[in-house]
């Protein structure tokens, strides 16, 4: 049978992976796919890189729109990333009648509903495996393997950066400054982390799991993101006093009132095997109503896993590639027409756990107001730490694990609790998350 011909727009990290496991494991891909699977093309700016990686008898250009009008390419695979010129190139790719298989999350997460309304209309596929946790193969559990439940929800570690960064503070004390600095050194952060670190990263990739788990439109402005970058050493180590672990989580929950979708630092019962996914390894909970919790683990990032998920959407889409585009697997995983229009919710109306860190005055009467405050917000308290007082500046820390209560309530009491003359600083809030 003919061989698929596919083309690469980029010659970097994630395409030297997928040049590298389709070489080494053709025999075995063919025998999977039912044909062979072979580059035909690559673009890039540097030919002599591109040499390097494909060697010869494969067409190199220096125009990525070669790549998506070229008459011999069956599918093409994106691997530039961010917003443009990707964007450009994967609807010119569409229009001309090419299969598409990207890992790129940014994209998807703004424009993934343009892009999958286009090959929809165009009859073709957009495969976007490695997009989400680099090799974990979690979107192909949430679109097939998980189809016959109803989605409760998903937390997920899936961001290798914030992961290490958060692992070394722990084991090691260090402050986020100097934990972000060594990841930088060993590569694992860019020199500018601020999508990593804040949660940008992170929240494009539950927003593109929420999508596929509840049947909704992909709805990236309807995200809740807080970053690592302010997280103290101090709260990790009162947190594991608690018995919880910090971990930068996406979550997102299907609720009687709408959907939830967040990023930010949550405290999780150490016990879980979430809580112990350490360094820049990636770990994906999902909530079935039929099959419970599942747990997908292993490696979020690097060339090889991620050019793993890229090759397994090739295999996937030219196995498929003469069927009837109606008969398919959905872009979404709910036919185009049975996608609901669900309400997103603020964070202000999330009900969760919470940890709140006060720094006080030692004075009498100081926790009786803490706790009054609380209790006319109908926030009860679950445990409750105080440290000793320190000599030199006559305050003490009271760390608060309180009871479900509403995100919204919880605010309004925090900005009374820091209005009394015996709270010094601010007071730090987390959420909690039981993950049972």
């Amino acid at each position: 049978m003919k061989s698929i011909k596919i083309g690469i727009a980029g010659t970097g990290v994630v395409a030297s992976g997928v040049v590298n496991v389709l070489k080494r494991n053709q025999e075995e891909i063919t025998r999977r796919a039912g044909r062979g699977i072979e580059v035909a093309v690559v673009s890039s700016r540097t030919r002599s890189k591109a040499e390097a990686l494909v060697g010869t008898g494969v067409e190199i250009v220096d125009d990525i729109m070669a790549v998506a009008r070229h008459p011999d390419v069956d599918i093409v695979v994106e691997t530039m990333g961010g917003y443009e010129p990707a964007r450009t190139f994967v609807l010119e790719a569409i229009a001309n009648g090419k299969h598409v298989v990207t890992a790129n999350k940014a994209l998807l997460a703004e424009h993934g509903n343009e892009i999958f309304k286009a090959a929809q209309d165009k009859g073709v596929t957009v495969a976007f495996e490695a997009a989400v946790a680099g090799g974990i193969p979690v979107i192909k559990s949430l679109r097939e393997g998980l189809s016959a439940n109803r989605i409760e929800w998903i937390a997920g570690i899936i961001n290798g950066t914030t992961n290490f960064i958060l692992t070394q503070m722990r084991e090691k004390g260090w402050t986020f400054d100097a934990a972000l600095k060594v990841a930088q050194e060993l590569g694992y952060a860019e020199a500018d982390p601020t999508f990593d670190v804040e949660g940008v990263d992170a929240a494009h990739k539950i927003t593109l799991m929420s999508a596929l788990a509840f049947g909704v439109p992909i709805n990236f402005k309807a995200a809740s993101i807080e970053g690592i970058s302010k997280l103290a050493a101090t709260d990790i180590a009162y947190a594991e006093k608690f018995g919880y672990r910090i971990k930068l989580l996406g979550i997102t929950k299907r609720t009687p009132d709408g959907i939830e979708l967040r990023v930010h630092p949550t405290l999780i019962p150490e016990s879980r095997l979430i809580a112990n996914v350490n360094g820049v390894m990636n770990a994906v909970l999902v909530k079935g109503d039929a099959v419970g919790a599942t747990l997908y683990y292993g490696a979020g990032a690097g060339a090889e896993p991620t050019g793993s998920s890229v090759i397994a959407d090739l295999i996937d889409v030219t196995r498929t590639i003469t069927a009837d585009p109606e008969h398919r697997v959905p872009h979404l995983a709910f036919q185009p027409d049975a996608l609901e229009n669900i309400p997103m919710l603020p964070l202000s109306a999330v009900k969760t756990r919470y940890y709140l860190r006060l720094t006080v005055q030692d004075r009498t009467g100081v926790l009786a107001n803490i706790t009054r405050i609380l209790a006319d917000h109908d926030i009860s308290v679950d445990a409750m730490l105080q440290t000793e007082v320190d000599d030199t500046t006559k305050q003490t820390h009271i760390v608060i694990m309180t009871h479900i209560s509403l995100e919204s309530s919880v605010d309004a009491a925090v900005q009374q609790i820091k209005a009394l003359d015996t709270v010094t600083g601010d007071v730090v809030k987390l959420r909690v998350e039981e993950l049972g």
